[in-house]
């Protein structure tokens, strides 16, 4: 019986939003605004992999189209790697706006990822673009908020609630009926949302692994519309009138959405404090410093090692080796530098991981930052994506600079005067040959890894919601 007059009452809450034609209209206003936030999410990731895929050709024909000439200047020309939006970006722009999209690879320099839109916008970016992730996170919680406050403290006003309970209705059956109705009033944002992303997502890409990151990311957004809902309600269960719960919901959702965040977001980086740029670059220049300099013949690292490689072949010169010295000293250069360089991108990384987790933590006290990171994730818009991509570049440069100096090694001769002498140029096809840089996406594992606590966190919160359901009659009272 107990679900037989949830049931009911929920059909009743549905039907109250469904007379009320601003309530209707609020509706709609939220279906279009939500389609319109869509579609130029769409468009936007569209016209961003139009140009990246412009640029990414264009430099690859510059790249093949370079004469013959010496590998290690072809390793100073460089590359540029672009990176590609994730094909659920449009959903939510994430961490976007604020990391760049294309950095510049060149031997024994590992330069930072840039022309982010941040950088060329105004403050207001600070707010946050307009995305369907941001409407459903932020305004639909309001929006149910201003839903739900009266549903119980309305009936204790006038009276409504005892005639129920002298009718055989239990705490557990009201409050399970009303959350249900509110709660199946916002599946009518969140459904035409899904239907018509989804729609959008199957004109631009068809493949298992993002229909699977799809499905989950409505999951999540599901899951927390019926979180909100049971709050609104339990927070108009406990309050005496209908302004009071009004009052508590909208503070509830100022602590959750603006002032929460912040304080964790503070809390992280105080607890964890990042060095600056500035102070980054000079602590690895001041290690690559004591390791010595690579074009200088005369640094004591380097002539050390040159004493060393002429030892271990017998020779009493670098013109009697079988190689290009030249090339492997370039070699051991940009291996070292490269070490140092990941091993300090490394400790900035895990303090950045530390900041986030401090962050994640809170969700078991903010379901919005669960649902928040659990979207971010899932549409390829976070931070542990966009580090991927800094990796995969890192990686790109250093083939890129290993491989010219391979071919120095290899092919250059030791009687070579300098670099422009014909004799230490190479033919352009060895720059054809070399692959061109390919951006991959990390997989639906690696996104569910890195989230655990906040699918988690999203449990914790149905479960911690339901106590009060379960113990309602000894915590609520009618009058």
């Amino acid at each position: 019986m107990t679900i037989k007059y949830a049931i009911i009452i929920a059909e009743q809450v549905v039907k109250q939003f469904a007379k009320s034609r601003n309530t209707r209209g609020l509706f709609a206003f939220f279906i279009i605004f939500l389609g319109f936030a869509l579609q130029i999410g769409v468009q936007e990731m569209l016209n961003h992999q139009e140009l990246a895929e412009h640029y990414s050709q264009e430099v690859r024909q510059r790249w093949e189209a370079n004469p013959d000439k010496h590998p290690h200047r072809m390793a100073h020309y460089g590359y540029v790697a672009f990176r590609q939006k994730f094909p659920l970006s449009f959903f939510d722009f994430g961490m976007d706006a604020y990391t760049g999209k294309s950095v510049f690879l060149e031997a024994h320099k590992q330069n930072t990822v840039n022309f982010s839109e941040a950088g060329h916008s105004s403050s207001l970016l600070r707010f946050g673009q307009i995305s369907a992730a941001m409407i459903l996170q932020i305004l639909v919680p309001l929006f149910l908020f201003f839903l739900g406050y009266d549903l119980i403290a309305k009936e204790r006003e006038q009276g409504i609630l005892k005639l129920l309970f002298t009718q055989g209705i239990s705490w557990q059956t009201l409050i399970l009926g009303k959350t249900v109705g509110l709660f199946l009033a916002s599946l009518f944002i969140l459904l035409p949302t899904a239907l018509f992303g989804l729609v959008l997502l199957l004109s631009n890409a068809f493949e298992m692994d993002i229909l699977l990151r799809y499905g989950l990311l409505i999951l999540a957004y599901t899951v927390y519309f019926f979180i909100i809902s049971l709050m609104a309600v339990l927070v108009s269960a406990q309050s005496q009138t209908a302004k009071s719960s009004l009052m508590k919901l909208i503070g509830c959702w100022l602590f959750l959405i603006l002032i929460l965040p912040r304080i964790a977001q503070v809390t992280g980086q105080n607890v964890y404090p990042a060095p600056s740029k500035i102070e980054f670059d000079k602590n690895v220049e001041a290690e690559l410093i004591k390791q010595g300099d690579s074009h200088n013949p005369d640094d004591l690292h380097y002539k050390a090692f040159k004493d060393s490689v002429m030892k271990a072949y017998g020779v009493d010169s670098t013109h009697k080796l079988p190689f290009n010295y030249s090339g492997l000293v370039m070699k051991e250069g940009e291996k070292l530098s490269a070490e140092t360089y990941n091993r300090h991108q490394a400790r900035l990384i895990e303090i950045y991981e530390n900041q986030q987790n401090v962050l994640r933590l809170t969700a078991f006290f903010n379901p919005f930052i669960a649902v928040k990171n659990i979207s971010m994730a899932l549409t390829g818009t976070d931070f542990y994506t966009f580090n991927d991509f800094q990796a995969q570049a890192e990686k790109f440069r250093y083939q890129l600079a290993q491989t010219m100096n391979e071919l120095q090694i290899k092919h250059i001769s030791n009687r070579v005067k300098n670099s422009a002498d014909k004799k230490a140029k190479l033919d352009r096809q060895e720059w054809v040959n070399f692959p061109d840089f390919k951006h991959h996406f990390l997989s639906i594992q690696s996104a569910l890894d890195a989230e655990k606590v906040s699918f988690a966190a999203l449990f914790f919160w149905i479960m911690l919601l339901f106590f009060p359901i379960r113990y309602a009659n000894q915590w609520f009272k009618i009058i």
